[in-house]
């Protein structure tokens, strides 16, 4: 395989984790953008006395990664994909940005794999659309994945930004893009016909649907991804993160039940209309008053937008209207923690938590609903968001409208009185699900289909 080619830095945990162990077993290279003031090395083998993978860093500048990554990245792609249209702003300098830092991703990687007779490249979200097509010009033999890490919006809300056709055409050069649901390819194809013209074609072996565009096929598949299942059932049975849980559980003034929900501090999450219905169930159910406890833990996130600045004054000041109406004593309804927390600390509120809120408005997957089920014992109950990725596959979850305030409230007050007896089963059901949903299990298989079993490849991603 040849290089995984990323606009973000690998790290311990995330996509790294499914990646760089495949990238280890068939040998290629991972590049990734550096962000201003970060002096991670340019080049580095992995592992160092024998390397296998290739790191290769792009240095951004600050303007270069303002208008690239806080520019067109998250004031436009991200909104968009997500249904905030109203948060979307498009701006000339953002586009410009953002085709400048394909182009040098793509000629990154068309370098990482000069040797290469038949290589491979895939390019992963949001941040990389044009790649494709860039890599395709200088590699015509080359085959290229895509896989889309976010949800794909409607034909009519996509077409939106200016540049939707471009990007189209980016991605379309593809050989092979994935998405989490086939909702999400299905919203794909039906933009490339409505704005490019594509015709959507009847795959050869009769299930589902392709992309014919320019002469080529485009094999466009729902292939979701999971988490280390593995890593996160280890985390759960560990003996310090079970004793940790029940000093969590005593710490939040050891009530009842303890509900916990862990997101990074972002609009597409849902945070304010969350809390408003927990605030809602107190109101209306006050025999719960003592008995009940809210662990909400925000993640900063795209600090310096003002979007994002916006959201966490509206969250402190929720959390402080719930807590001063209700606090008594030493109880207090909700526990609010705004900082990062590393993977064995998420595993502990994962073990000590009755119950896991789990309620974007919008989102491509969320690992979060599977690293709860995968660390649970087994008494868990999760409510989800219909409108996540995760609800299409995780059989066993209670299904909410995030807006629907009155349901949410609703389906709070069932998960807190729901028998042991079915708790265990709905998690038995979950458990069984995010088995099949393994990152490893899915990156061998992408890699695989796009490559076959002994051909090797490059790797893009955001």
């Amino acid at each position: 395989m040849r290089p995984v080619v990323d606009g973000w830095a690998p790290a311990l945990g995330g996509l790294a984790t499914a990646l760089l162990p495949v990238l280890q077993q068939r040998g290629g290279a991972w590049v990734a953008m550096r962000e201003p003031g970060d002096d991670a090395p340019l080049r580095q083998g992995l592992p160092e006395d024998a390397p296998r993978v290739q790191i290769r860093r792009l240095p951004l500048d600050d303007h270069e990664f303002d208008a690239y990554y806080h520019g067109m990245s998250n004031r436009v792609l991200w909104p968009l994909v997500h249904y905030f249209v109203e948060s979307v702003e498009p701006d000339r300098s953002y586009w410009e940005a953002y085709r400048s830092v394909n182009r040098r991703f793509a000629a990154a990687a068309v370098d990482c794999a000069v040797d290469d007779e038949s290589p491979i490249f895939w390019v992963h979200d949001y941040q990389l659309m044009l790649a494709p097509e860039l890599i395709r010009g200088a590699r015509p033999d080359a085959r290229i994945g895509h896989f889309w890490h976010v949800p794909w919006p409607a034909p009519e809300i996509f077409r939106i930004v200016p540049s939707a056709q471009s990007m189209l055409r980016g991605m379309l050069a593809a050989d092979l893009i994935g998405f989490h649901t086939e909702g999400y390819a299905e919203n794909f194809r039906e933009g490339a016909r409505d704005l490019l013209g594509a015709r959507i074609v009847p795959k050869d072996d009769g299930e589902g649907f392709d992309v014919e565009w320019e002469g080529r096929r485009v094999r466009v598949e729902a292939r979701p991804i999971g988490i280390d299942v593995g890593e996160f059932e280890t985390l759960g049975a560990d003996p310090y993160v079970a004793r940790e849980a029940l000093v969590t559980r005593e710490e939040a003034g050891d009530v009842e039940r303890l509900i916990v929900g862990i997101d990074r501090l972002d609009y597409t999450k849902g945070l304010p209309l969350r809390l408003e219905a927990f605030e809602r169930f107190l109101e209306t159910y006050p025999e719960w008053h003592r008995r009940v406890t809210l662990f909400q833990v925000c993640t900063p996130s795209r600090t310096g937008i003002p979007a994002y600045d916006h959201l966490r004054r509206v969250v402190d000041e929720i959390v402080g209207r719930i807590n001063g109406r209700f606090a008594e004593g030493h109880w207090v309804p909700v526990r609010y923690r705004y900082r990062a927390f590393a993977q064995e600390e998420l595993a502990v509120l994962y073990r000590a938590a009755d119950v896991a809120l789990v309620t974007p408005l919008r989102d491509g997957m969320n690992l979060v609903a599977l690293e709860y089920a995968a660390v649970q014992e087994g008494a868990g109950a999760l409510i989800l968001s219909e409108l996540t990725g995760a609800a299409d596959y995780l059989d066993g979850a209670i299904l909410v409208n995030p807006y629907d305030t009155d349901a949410l409230v609703q389906t709070i007050r069932v998960a807190l009185d729901m028998p042991l007896a079915e708790r265990r089963a709905r998690m038995a059901r979950m458990k069984a699900s995010i088995a099949v949903l393994d990152v490893h299990l899915w990156a061998e298989g992408f890699l695989s289909s796009l490559t076959g079993v002994e051909a090797g490849g490059a790797a893009i991603s955001r």
